[in-house]
């Protein structure tokens, strides 16, 4: 092993930043941060960009370590073997070990329309294109929110409580992931705003057009502005290089993070699939699973067994504009419960929660190694000794 050992992040999201500021605890590895834009993007608080009361931008400087090297730059290819990557302006940076942290963002719609007439919401980029076709629209124009989401919910209900006409269609259930009594309280608040909700098999979108979204009913509901938060992807940069993946496109991994067909590549966030079994895309579960594969790859460092990935959730926060919100709690295996917060401390338990997880990156930039209080879910393990031989095995240690 080298005396310096360079280690490589790709992506400058949550998971990304946690995994690079952890790497900076040993002075002889230097961290090397690749990101498509050089400002670091709250994606929790997208929304309000949408409605114009957040920018959801914070400067790199505030939540990354200071011996983090910050390349502006998009990867392109991975070269395992000559263990490297490619940048989209034409250079190279070759690596020790990798850390996937590429993230989430809009899936292909596959409706009819959507990709020509529907603006997606799951980038900074997409949400700037957006933006001056909501402030060219008059403010008695109908806009329409697809997706049943945290997403959609939270988009509608900030435009609705700007004055826009909205409808969000939900599809199948409004807030899915929700107990029945978070549900009836995030309905009674779109309500509340005016917005209107349309959920059931008969409201699946079945094309997209200018003016309109058609129903599979039949239905063609007026929509001069139409957004879609309806699913996530992921890059195919691993899948182009070769790696494995699941069928969404996430690296596939064993417990530890790491890639199933390489050593020193190790996954983080939306873009993991640990034991085939991966976790609620989020930041709740990213700033969990980025420090963890840093200390992965500090475990191979130093000739140590790296230990299994631990992630527990507490639940998901959801605003309703400004002044209302609902706080769904869970169990610590992502399973909704009863109990919730809803009104204007929900409000303000989301606004703790946006405030808490750049702070949590900032904290880790300024401590890296302190912070290892995240909830643990025991559940996991139990599950896949019950899926005995299913999972991948932990990868061998290889030079």
């Amino acid at each position: 092993m080298p005396e310096n050992t360079e280690v490589l992040v790709i992506g400058g999201g949550y998971a990304g930043v946690m995994a690079a500021n952890r790497l900076t605890q040993r002075a002889d590895v230097t961290v090397t941060l690749v990101n498509p834009r050089p400002s670091f993007v709250e994606r929790i608080r997208l929304h309000q960009r949408v409605g114009g009361s957040h920018d959801a931008v914070v400067d790199y400087s505030k939540v990354l370590a200071e011996g983090v090297r910050l390349v502006v730059d998009t990867v392109t290819g991975i070269d395992a073997v000559g263990r490297r990557v490619t940048l989209a302006t034409g250079g190279t940076v070759g690596y020790d070990y990798l850390v996937y942290a590429v993230g989430s963002g809009s899936a292909d719609p596959r409706v009819p329309g959507a990709a020509e007439f529907a603006y997606p919401i799951a980038s900074l980029e997409e949400v700037q294109r957006l933006r001056p076709v909501l402030d060219a629209a008059s403010e008695a124009a109908s806009v329409t929110v697809v997706g049943a989401g945290p997403g959609g919910i939270e988009t509608a209900a900030e435009l609705a409580e700007r004055g826009r006409r909205v409808t969000l269609v939900c599809g199948e259930v409004l807030g899915p992931y929700l107990h029945p009594r978070g549900r009836r309280v995030v309905a009674k608040g779109l309500a509340a705003l005016g917005v209107t909700v349309l959920e059931g098999p008969d409201s699946e979108v079945a094309a997209v057009t200018r003016d309109a979204v058609r129903l599979a009913d039949g239905r063609a509901v007026p929509s001069e502005v139409t957004i879609w938060t309806a699913g996530f992807g992921v890059p195919d940069l691993a899948a182009r290089s070769g790696l494995s993946t699941d069928a969404l496109g996430r690296l596939r991994t064993d417990e530890t993070l790491t890639s199933v067909d390489d050593v020193r590549i190790v996954a983080a966030g939306d873009s993991a699939a640990p034991s085939d079994l991966p976790f609620r895309m989020g930041c709740q579960s990213a700033v969990q699973l980025g420090p963890q594969a840093a200390e992965t790859v500090l475990s191979r460092i130093a000739g140590e067994q790296p230990r299994p990935v631990d992630v527990g959730f507490a639940g998901q926060c959801i605003s309703l504009g400004r002044r209302a919100g609902v706080f769904q709690f869970s169990r610590r295996n992502d399973t909704a419960i009863r109990l919730h917060v809803s009104g204007r401390a929900g409000a303000r338990l989301k606004q703790l929660v946006c405030w808490s997880t750049v702070w949590q990156l900032a904290y880790e930039a300024r401590k890296p190694g302190v912070r290892t209080w995240w909830s643990k879910d025991a559940e996991r393990r139990q599950l896949l000794q019950a899926r005995r031989g299913e999972a991948p095995a932990v990868a061998e240690q290889t030079a």
